[in-house]
C-alpha cells in the first residue's frame, strides 16, 4: 500500500520508525580511528531529519584493516567514548543507530578520495595491506601479503571484540561488511581468493571465513539486538562471485542468526562493467528475499520518493537505504513523508517549518 515506507519496521527487540535507512558512507574524517564533530553533525543531522536507522560509515576493527589512515575504528576504549559522545544524540531523535563492522583487506592503506585515493606506502604513514591472496586491486596499488591462519584468527577475534565495543559504544544494530571488495568480499570471490587451503578453492571453503566472522559477532552481540550484513550479490564479472553463491551464503547467515541482507554488488574489481540506471540492484534484494526468507535492504540509486515507496510497498524490499540522497539533503525523509502525502513526527525546533 502506498505509505508503506512510513510503516515501522522492527528487527529482533528493535523497532525502526521508517523503512529509510542511512547506508553507511566513509567521510575520512576521523583522528586516530575515533569520530570527531564532523561525525556528530553529519549523523546527527540524518538522525534530525528522521532516517529509521543511521547507519555509521565502514568501521574498521584492527588499525591495519582500514581503508586510509583517517577512517574510523573500533579496536580502543578512546574510540568507544568518541562514539557515546554521538550515540545518545541520535538515539534521542527517534533514530536507530548501527555501525558497519569492516576490514578493507587488499584495498587498505590509501589516500582519501578526494586526495586522488592513492596507495599509501609504509614509507609515507601507511602499511603492508593483508589479504586472502597476493593479488593488489589494481595495477597501481600495493601487493598485499597473503594471510597465514593466525592472520585470519586475528581477523574473527577483532570483529567480535569490535562487535563487543559497538554495544560499549551506545550502538543498537551492527552490520558486517562482507562486500566492495573488501576483505570479506575477498575471501569469498575466486577473483581474489586463489588459496589451496582450507580457505580457498570450492565455495564451501571461501565461506569459512565469513561465515566465522558472523558467528563471532552474533555470539558477542546482544540476542536482542538485530545483526546485518551488508554483501555484493555478483562482481559484475566472468567467473567471479555471482547470485547464486549470495544466495548460498545468505542461507548460512540466516542460520547463524543474521537478521537483515544488505543487497549491493561490485567493489571487488576496477575493471568490472556494472548497470548505471536507478534502482539496478533492487532485484537482488527481492530475490535474496524471495529465495532465502529473510528481510532485505535495497540499496543503488534510489532517487525518489515514488520509487523508495513502490520498492518497499510491493515487497521488493523491507528497507530502502539511501546514500548519495541523503548526503544532498539530510532532510529527505521529512520531504519524502510530505510528498507521500504521511504525517510524520519533526522536531519540535522545526515545527514552524512543517506547514
Amino acid at each position: 500500500m502506498p505509505g508503506g515506507l512510513f510503516i515501522p519496521f522492527t528487527l529482533r527487540e528493535v523497532r525502526f520508525a521508517n523503512r529509510i535507512f542511512l547506508s553507511p558512507m566513509c567521510q575520512y574524517s576521523a583522528e586516530n580511528g575515533a569520530p570527531t564533530d564532523w561525525h556528530l553533525v553529519h549523523l546527527g543531522s540524518r538522525a534530525v531529519g528522521g532516517a529509521g536507522l543511521v547507519l555509521v560509515e565502514a568501521t574498521a576493527v584492527c588499525p591495519e584493516g582500514r581503508i586510509s589512515p583517517v577512517d574510523l575504528g573500533l579496536w580502543s576504549d578512546d574510540q568507544t567514548a568518541a562514539f557515546r559522545r554521538i550515540t545518545p544524540f541520535m538515539r534521542a531523535q527517534g533514530a536507530a543507530v548501527g555501525v558497519q563492522l569492516a576490514h578493507a583487506g587488499r584495498k587498505a592503506s590509501n589516500r582519501p578520495t578526494w586526495d586522488r585515493g592513492a596507495p599509501l606506502l609504509p614509507e609515507d604513514g601507511g602499511w603492508r595491506p593483508l589479504a586472502p591472496s597476493s593479488l593488489p586491486f589494481d595495477p597501481s596499488s600495493q601487493v598485499p601479503l597473503e594471510m597465514t591462519a593466525s592472520d585470519i584468527e586475528r581477523v574473527v577475534q577483532s570483529f567480535e571484540a569490535a562487535a563487543r565495543r559497538a554495544l560499549e559504544a551506545g550502538f543498537q544494530v551492527v552490520e558486517i561488511h562482507m562486500a566492495h571488495g573488501y576483505l570479506l568480499h575477498q575471501f569469498l570471490s575466486p577473483l581474489a581468493n586463489r588459496r589451496t587451503d582450507r580457505f580457498g578453492g570450492s565455495l564451501e571453503n571461501r565461506m569459512q571465513l565469513p561465515l566465522a566472522v558472523a558467528a563471532a559477532v552474533r555470539r558477542a552481540w546482544p540476542a536482542v539486538l538485530p545483526l546485518l550484513a551488508r554483501v555484493s550479490a555478483t562482481d559484475w564479472m566472468d567467473d567471479g562471485w555471482d547470485l547464486e553463491q549470495t544466495i548460498t551464503l545468505c542461507r548460512r547467515l540466516k542460520e547463524i542468526g543474521v537478521d537483515m541482507i544488505d543487497c549491493s554488488s561490485g567493489g571487488l574489481d576496477p575493471g568490472a562493467t556494472a548497470p548505471n540506471y536507478p534502482g539496478y540492484q533492487t532485484p537482488f534484494a527481492t530475490t535474496i528475499r524471495r529465495e532465502v526468507g529473510i528481510p532485505t535492504g535495497a540499496v543503488g540509486l534510489i532517487q525518489s520518493p515514488q520509487q523508495a515507496d513502490q520498492i518497499v510497498s510491493t515487497g521488493q524490499a523491507d528497507v530502502v537505504l539511501l546514500g548519495r540522497e541523503l548526503l544532498r539533503d539530510p532532510y529527505w525523509p521529512l520531504h519524502a513523508a510530505r510528498t507521500l502525502g504521511v504525517d510524520v513526527p519533526w522536531p519540535r525546533q522545526y515545527l514552524r517549518a512543517k506547514s
